[in-house]
């Protein structure tokens, strides 16, 4: 294992769960009248038939207490039985959310490998909470379970290609940039003793522009094509439209000073289409707060 197949599989979680929601609600019966242990073991033992890669399945009551044994390969561990399992993610999990969930992977402790546990809460008619049937699968399979088809894989490596090529051409434009506004400081003769407003606020945006760009294209290299993006210590809206705006609008406000200057000494009144930049400047951080607002996620 390795760590890209960790991101796979939090990125392909959904259709893992999707599949074994299937297998459970295809075989085990759920809010009937009157659902019994015996009713209940037949079908995961169908279930693990079915699965050939499967480590076990075993039943839970709605305590978390083992019911049955835990049935493996061509056995049967009956010393499982009457073991507490209320601790265990697949037991709370499913209660907590009453549906069909999977675990993070794990160590298993019949084979010692990475495993992830699939659980299904088993309901009576009144809607009361009866077993959790569990089954634990090889991280492996899994993935493979999971892994996208070959129609999903193609588009996926041409968009990151694509953004690769947007990225780095985004980086040739913010060099040429940066290029610019260092060379302005030489030709300009921008010292200190031969110091002018104009010409250094003409540096500065871009400059500013030059890092605003750069940021731009480092952000869709990390989100795009490196996946960092879906971590989970990122919480919030989307990076990208965050960090490119704040640096537009950084632009924005030493164009609008620089002009501010300008108008103030040759034409007092031109200070008016200043005060216009200055107000779009407004506009947009009012709308960058409404988005950083309504787009903000909680970390799961």
């Amino acid at each position: 294992m390795v760590p890209s197949d960790i991101q796979d599989f939090s990125k392909n979680r959904t259709k893992a769960r999707a599949y074994f929601c299937y297998l459970f609600s295809k075989n085990i019966p759920n809010k009937l009248p009157t659902i019994t242990e015996d009713m209940i073991i037949p079908h995961l033992l169908t279930i693990k038939g079915d699965l050939e890669k499967c480590d076990g399945v075993y039943l839970l009551d709605y305590k978390g207490v083992q019911l049955s044994p835990t049935f493996v390969s061509n056995k049967q561990i009956d010393a499982d039985i009457g073991k507490i399992r209320a601790d265990r993610a697949y037991y709370y999990r499913a209660v907590k959310e009453g549906r069909c969930t999977i675990t993070d992977p794990y160590p298993s402790l019949i084979t010692g490998e990475l495993c992830v546990t699939a659980s299904q809460p088993i309901y009576c008619e009144n809607g009361d909470l009866k077993y959790i049937a569990c089954l634990d699968m090889p991280f492996d399979e899994v993935l493979k379970i999971s892994h996208q088809n070959s129609f999903d894989t193609f588009f996926s490596n041409l968009f990151k290609y694509a953004y690769a090529i947007f990225a780095f051409a985004l980086m040739a434009v913010a060099l040429l940039l940066f290029l610019n506004g260092v060379q302005s400081f030489f030709i300009q003769e921008i010292t200190i003793s031969h110091f002018e407003a104009k010409n250094v606020f003409e540096a500065t945006i871009l400059l500013t522009l030059s890092l605003a760009i750069f940021d731009l294209a480092k952000t869709l290299i990390e989100e795009e094509i490196m996946g960092r993006e879906r971590e989970h210590n990122v919480s919030g809206p989307h990076k990208t439209m965050v960090r490119f705006l704040g640096s537009i609008i950084i632009a924005l406000s030493i164009e609008a000073l620089m002009l501010v200057f300008k108008f103030a000494l040759t034409d007092p009144e031109k200070l008016v289409y200043a005060m216009y930049i200055i107000a779009g400047v407004s506009t947009l951080l009012v709308g960058l707060a409404v988005y950083i607002k309504f787009t903000k996620t909680k970390i799961q």
